[in-house]
């Protein structure tokens, strides 16, 4: 469905010296820096799946998801949505993606929530018959009817994510690129975005692209995740492997009777407080029932817990590794 081939996007930028002097020199000499957003990105995504497409503030995630959606010309490379490049067929291609960039809405602040659809039914020249059926499927999983007679200015943030979510979908699109959709949102609001985006995905076979900072869309959503940063693919693969791969240890929590701490050669002590001390083992080097056995050897053990690695620590992993190869 998406084919990301060498993609490429520099920016050119003006460099200018501390305090008067730089102002000054600037203006007989004006110096340029080629920055690389995005740095000869490769991947492809399949029709239906739910693909979490993350990286840290600055990483060339949203400069990278405006390429694929034909807001911006890459410096190179190119973007194929269903084997058409959106750079050269844009007016073609954008009738099968739907887009939702956060809190930037698409629907007319002034209008009813109903005629901002009514406007856009008229602009994608959609049949009647087939917007009725969208709207219908829109209600049944967001709610939506109730909305449709209230002015945008006066809805909540929940609200009108809703309303935009909708009007994404009004024209069937194969692809909906979905870019910090959660932002800003409550826990209520949050809940039915993606219960939104698994029966979108369930009722339509549509294929989405996530970019979010919550670890709980992509912990619910996502079996395949994508991490970039500093415009370079760092990760592309099943999240379970990506846990599996980059974080293969899991921790023991023992709860003792007294302080004292007893040490194990195949685990690491990452905190100990008061009578609770944290292990950190190996998953390849021995099993949590083996630690338990030798530690409770050692001294008496009150209570244990055993602690698997967080899409969190996942993605702090990734980041650092990225980091470390950088420099």
């Amino acid at each position: 469905m998406i084919q990301v081939k060498s993609l490429y996007k520099e920016y050119c930028v003006a460099e200018k010296g501390k305090g008067l002097g730089g102002t000054v020199k600037a203006l007989f000499k004006n110096e340029k820096k080629i920055i690389k957003a995005v740095n000869g990105l490769d991947f492809h995504v399949g029709p239906g799946e739910i693909v979490g497409f993350i990286g840290p503030n600055g990483s060339g995630k949203s400069t990278t998801i405006k390429m694929m959606t034909g807001i911006l010309t890459p410096t190179s490379g190119e973007v194929l949505i269903d084997g058409r490049d959106i750079a050269k067929h844009r007016k073609e291609v954008v009738r099968d993606i739907g887009v939702v960039f956060g809190q930037r809405t698409q629907l007319n602040w002034d209008l009813r929530l109903e005629e901002s659809f009514e406007l856009l039914r008229h602009i994608y020249r959609i049949d009647k018959k087939e917007y009725n059926e969208t709207l219908a499927v829109m209600d049944s999983i967001l709610g939506i009817q109730e909305l449709l007679n209230k002015p945008v200015r006066q809805m909540s943030l929940g609200q009108r994510v809703k309303g935009d979510l909708t009007a994404a979908m009004l024209h069937s699109p194969k692809v909906l690129f979905l870019d910090e959709p959660t932002i800003g949102l409550d826990v209520g609001s949050k809940f039915a975005l993606r219960k939104f985006i698994k029966e979108i995905n369930a009722i339509r076979g549509t294929t989405v692209i996530l970019t979010t900072h919550d670890l709980g869309d992509i912990q619910e959503l996502c079996e395949r995740l994508i991490i970039i940063n500093n415009g370079v693919m760092m990760e592309d693969g099943n999240l379970s492997e990506i846990v599996e791969r980059i974080a293969p240890y899991r921790t023991l929590v023992v709860e003792y009777y007294d302080s004292a701490v007893p040490e194990h050669p195949k685990a690491e002590i990452i905190s100990a407080s008061d009578n609770i001390v944290r292990y950190k083992f190996m998953k390849s080097e021995m099993t949590a029932a083996a630690l338990i056995s030798d530690l409770s050897a050692e001294k008496p053990i009150k209570d244990v817990g055993i602690e698997e690695a967080g899409i969190d620590d996942i993605i702090k992993i990734a980041y650092t590794m990225k980091t470390m190869v950088g420099n």
